[in-house]
């Protein structure tokens, strides 16, 4: 299977930074022009078998935006969820390190070791993504596909496939509609990661780590 792994458009909370995780954040502007501009992108490359897509509408909209260049709906997987970051959520990154200054801290030194209070490990995070893989090499094992996660979901997949340990979460950086090229077969083969130069003409995509 190739899987054209995207993350989402931009949305509000991207800069400044929030904690947006499970939070419902509409594309803006720049998002849907980031959605056409990445979906012109993919159909020039790739013919397309099949999309799916967080649950989340900023994922599902950037999927419609790919899967109309090739007349298809795109499917909804839950395991592409983006992070619980609990009590964390939508709050900015001042507001968290006043609160957890320690837990905040160990996020960006060892986030592999962090339970985001009423959230998420990135143990749990990574667990979904391989439910998601398995759900798609399932279905698609000789054709190619697109999945639209966000910025956590993609780093989780992304260091599974590259054979990383979780420790390695800060090191990968994903921008809003961002491709990554992925082989999966008897061998895992990475192409691309990160890839946003389609976007170049368009407004700048803003901080790209999700939660920094």
């Amino acid at each position: 299977m190739k899987l054209i792994l995207v993350r989402h458009g931009h949305v509000e909370g991207i800069a400044p930074p929030r904690f947006r995780g499970r939070k419902e954040v509409p594309l803006t502007d720049l998002g849907h022009r980031q959605a056409v501009a990445t979906a012109a992108r993919i159909a020039a490359e790739w013919k397309v078998d099949a999309v799916y897509t967080s649950p989340m509408g900023r994922s599902s909209d950037t999927a419609r935006a790919i899967a109309g260049h090739y007349g298809l709906v795109p499917q909804t997987i839950s395991e592409l969820l983006d992070f619980d970051y609990g009590e964390w959520g939508w709050k900015s990154h001042e507001e968290v390190r006043e609160g957890w200054r320690d837990l905040y801290d160990l996020w960006f030194s060892a986030p592999q070791l962090v339970r985001v209070p009423g959230g998420d490990t990135l143990q749990e995070l990574a667990l979904r993504g391989a439910d998601a893989l398995r759900l798609m090499l399932a279905a698609h094992r000789d054709q190619t596909v697109v999945a639209v996660g966000h910025d956590s979901v993609n780093r989780g997949l992304l260091l599974q496939l590259l054979d990383l340990p979780l420790s390695g979460y800060w090191r990968l950086e994903q921008y809003p509609c961002c491709i990554n090229e992925i082989d999966i077969g008897q061998r895992v083969s990475v192409h691309r990661i990160n890839e946003h130069g389609h976007l170049l003409g368009l407004d700048p995509p803003g901080n790209a780590e999700a939660e920094r």
